[in-house]
């Protein structure tokens, strides 16, 4: 016991200091289903009384351009220097509806949820006017994508199809975007209502989603929305704070971990891979220089769960039969030694 009491010292250090104090009630020991309930009921807790029409200023915080305090960046955009439709940023004061405006864009779009989420009036409450689902858009793009579904693609935003494609530089933020409002509002904001293609093992999630997570990380620019929307509406969309969160509940690959809840490690193999993470049944550790050593498995209260000896240059570790959560993994080899943190779901 007295062994593993540091690394577990070191585990509850980092998962207090490397995420933001806004979390600090959220059990992060919790996998899956259970984790997506326990941020429903954190993200629920949001301003009643926030309305559609705050969002116009809202967004000249929240999206405004990092390279020039006078704009905002539009959502979908990618070109200054052709046609307005197509631009990047605007000039904050160029709100409206005619051309070469801005307006607001439901990237989750009113009409595909179930029910519909109605009319946008300025002095509408609830999910209509819920600002994280709310990005400015030039006003004939936002007509251009209307209600289509999201589609995977490449390059700039356009049609796909009958479908959309959000862009290149967008879709890792319409990704957790849609992870927020599926989280927040459950099946009136399904994944599949607002999107196509294949769910996640049994989940809802699309798979779509899932990979634009991870090949289109978090921004500075996407950064900036959560501070000012805490205070202004109450809440945080967490999956721009740690966008691990969706692979620790729906699965797929690996997301950046910005609270580095998998990184407890002594001396780290430089060639060490420990897959899949979150697992169902069989961890994998594979290394191509891992001589003998010792594999153990430890509970976050630090009791040993599993101990094995290792031989082989690949070694597996049935875990079928553990309960879902948390667990450390210690892995001892030669002069070298590393410590990893892993889910069981």
């Amino acid at each position: 016991m007295k062994k593993i009491l540091p690394l577990l010292l070191i585990f509850i250090t980092q998962t207090i200091f490397a995420q933001q104090a806004y979390y600090n009630d959220v059990d992060l020991t919790l996998t899956g289903q259970d984790l997506y309930y326990e941020l429903q009921s954190k993200i629920d807790n949001a301003s009643s009384s926030y309305t559609y029409g705050d969002v116009r200023d809202t967004v000249k915080i929240t999206d405004e351009d990092t390279s020039n305090s006078n704009n905002v960046l539009l959502v979908y955009g990618f070109d200054d220097t052709g046609s307005c439709k197509t631009d990047r940023t605007r000039d904050k004061d160029d709100f409206g509806g005619s051309v070469c405006e801005y307006n607001r864009e439901h990237v989750f779009a009113r009409s595909n949820s179930n029910p519909s989420m109605g009319d946008a009036n300025n002095s509408y409450t609830g999910i209509v006017a819920d600002p994280h689902n709310i990005r400015p858009s030039d006003q004939q793009m936002n007509g251009d994508r209307g209600n289509k579904k999201f589609a995977d693609g490449s390059g700039n935003s356009g049609n796909t199809g009958s479908n959309w494609y959000p862009g290149d530089e967008w879709k890792g933020d319409v990704a957790r975007m849609m992870m927020y409002m599926y989280t927040r509002y459950e099946n009136r904001c399904l994944p599949s209502l607002n999107g196509t293609g294949a769910t996640q093992g049994s989940t809802d999630m699309l798979q779509l989603y899932l990979q634009w997570n991870v090949e289109d990380p978090v921004s500075e620019f996407e950064d900036q929305r959560n501070p000012h929307l805490q205070n202004a509406y109450g809440n945080r969309n967490p999956f721009i704070d740690n966008p691990y969160l969706a692979t620790i509940i729906w699965g797929g690959e690996p997301a950046e971990d910005r609270w580095e809840l998998f990184s407890v490690e002594d001396n780290l193999f430089e060639t060490l891979v420990v897959y899949p993470n979150p697992a169902s049944d069989t961890i994998w550790i594979q290394n191509t220089t891992l001589i003998e050593g010792t594999i153990t498995l430890y509970n976050i209260l630090g009791e040993v769960i599993i101990n094995d000896k290792i031989n082989t240059s690949t070694k597996s570790m049935d875990v079928s039969s553990l309960t879902k959560g948390f667990y450390l993994l210690k892995i001892v080899s030669g002069n070298r030694q590393t410590t990893k943190k892993i889910i069981v779901h």
